[in-house]
């Protein structure tokens, strides 16, 4: 083997460890960027399920606060339909008095206003005149 042949052996082998070298170490700047984008990816998914944990704390209160208004609002209508269904049940167990309570507030009001309207209806007249019951 001649010394030129050795010398473009060696330049190869130089240039094959320069450029795996240089690869080596794009290789490794690679690795470190991916390192780095898997712990932003880890912060950020950490903080993207805080963020969801936190909207679903928000979402569970907001339901148990709508529960807890509805269920009040139930209440109170069965409050008041029970108040209501109360006294038509009086009303119906106590009809007879009801009718004959109404039927006597019907029969005074009727009574007192043909007692004014007799009073109102009569000619004023004097002494000697109601004496002989209207003949003079």
């Amino acid at each position: 083997m001649t010394t030129e042949n050795k010398n473009t052996r060696n330049a190869t082998a130089s240039d094959a460890e320069k450029s795996a070298a240089s690869r080596a170490a794009t290789a490794r700047g690679t690795a470190q960027q991916a390192k780095e984008s898997a712990r932003e990816a880890k912060k950020s998914t950490a903080s993207s399920a805080r963020s969801a944990g936190d909207a679903a704390q928000s979402v569970t209160h907001a339901a148990a606060v709508g529960i807890q208004s509805g269920r009040e609002a139930v209440e109170a209508n069965a409050a008041r339909v029970a108040a209501a269904a109360g006294s038509a049940w009086a009303v119906v167990k106590h009809r007879k008095a009801v009718v004959a309570g109404a039927a006597t507030a019907v029969a005074g009001v009727a009574g007192a206003a043909f007692a004014m309207g007799r009073s109102t209806a009569k000619p004023r007249t004097g002494p000697l005149t109601r004496l002989t019951g209207g003949r003079i």
